[in-house]
């Protein structure tokens, strides 16, 4: 399944903040929030943003969901 996004969404409702003031507080871009929204890729700088921004580390924003096993 790949990285999915959903602490980072989680930890700023908790926050009390909106996705889009992560564009202003991280200075990322609305089709890098979009992405992030779809559970898609962003490169490792955007997660530094991110995390510097929130003052959190990775693994607090994101999480790894290994592909089903194939017989």
């Amino acid at each position: 399944m790949g990285i999915r996004y959903y602490k980072l969404f989680d930890l700023l409702q908790r926050r009390g903040l909106k996705k889009t003031d992560l564009l202003t507080l991280a200075g990322i871009s609305s089709p890098t929030l979009a992405k992030l929204t779809k559970g898609e890729n962003v490169t490792t700088d955007i997660i530094r943003k991110i995390c510097d921004a929130l003052q959190c580390q990775p693994g607090d924003i994101m999480e790894n969901i290994p592909d089903e096993e194939k017989p």
